[in-house]
C-alpha cells in the first residue's frame, strides 16, 4: 500500500538532494587539491645581469691610468735541488768570541778596573782599621790548678813576682777576667782591650 507524498515532503526531498550534491562537490574539490599538489608557480623572467666593472669611458679618469703588470710563473722551478740543501746544511757557525753554549770554552777575560769602586773615605777607613795596633799579649802565666770537693777548679797565675789564684768569673789584678778553666789551658779576657786569649799551662 503506497503512501501519498505531500507537497512539503517533496520540497524536503529536493533540499536534501541539493545539499547532498553540494557536499559531494566541495568534498571532491578538496580531495583533488590535496592529491594534485600546489600549482607550479611561473618562473620569473631573469633580470639583466649588472656589470660589476663597467668599461671605463675613454675620457674618464680611470681610463688614464697605466695597465697593471701581469706576472707569469713560467720561470718557477718546482723541482727539489738536494745539492743546494746540502750546501746550506754544511755551513759551520763560528765566531771570534766565547761560546756560551760550551762548557769547555775558556771564560772571557775580565778587564782590570782603572779605579776602585769603593769611595775614598771608605778606603781611608779600611786603611786606618788595618793599621790599628794589635792588643798586647796577656802577661799572665798559668802554672797550675786546684780542685775542691765540689769539683770546682781554681787556676794559679804568676805575674812578675805576684801569684794569684782565681776561679771562673774572678778578675785578676783589676784587669784580667778568668773564663773557662781546664787542666792544660785557661781562657782570660783583657778588659782594657776586650781581648780574649787562651793561656796554656807554663812549663818550668
Amino acid at each position: 500500500m503506497a503512501l501519498a507524498l505531500g507537497a512539503e515532503n517533496k520540497r524536503q526531498v529536493v533540499l536534501v538532494v541539493v545539499l547532498f550534491a553540494v557536499v559531494l562537490g566541495v568534498g571532491g574539490w578538496e580531495l583533488y587539491r590535496n592529491f594534485a599538489g600546489p600549482p607550479t608557480p611561473a618562473r620569473p623572467a631573469p633580470a639583466p645581469a649588472l656589470l660589476r666593472n663597467p668599461p671605463a669611458a675613454a675620457n674618464s679618469p680611470l681610463a688614464a691610468g697605466h695597465e697593471a703588470q701581469k706576472l707569469s710563473n713560467a720561470d718557477i722551478d718546482p723541482a727539489l735541488h738536494f745539492d743546494k740543501l746540502a750546501q746550506s746544511e754544511d755551513v759551520q757557525y763560528v765566531g771570534t768570541g766565547r761560546n756560551i753554549f760550551s762548557a769547555e770554552s775558556a771564560p772571557a777575560p775580565i778587564p782590570t778596573p782603572l779605579k776602585s769602586a769603593r769611595n775614598t773615605p771608605a778606603a781611608v777607613g779600611a786603611a786606618v782599621a788595618a793599621a790599628a795596633p794589635k792588643p798586647p799579649d796577656i802577661d799572665l802565666k798559668y802554672f797550675g790548678y786546684s780542685e775542691d770537693d765540689r769539683k770546682v777548679l781554681k787556676a794559679f797565675f804568676l805575674r812578675g813576682d805576684d801569684i794569684f789564684t782565681a776561679k771562673t768569673g774572678d778578675i785578676v789584678d783589676h784587669r784580667y777576667k778568668v773564663g773557662a778553666i781546664h787542666p792544660l789551658s785557661v781562657e782570660v779576657t783583657d778588659l782594657a782591650y776586650n781581648n780574649t786569649q787562651t793561656l796554656q799551662i807554663a812549663q818550668f
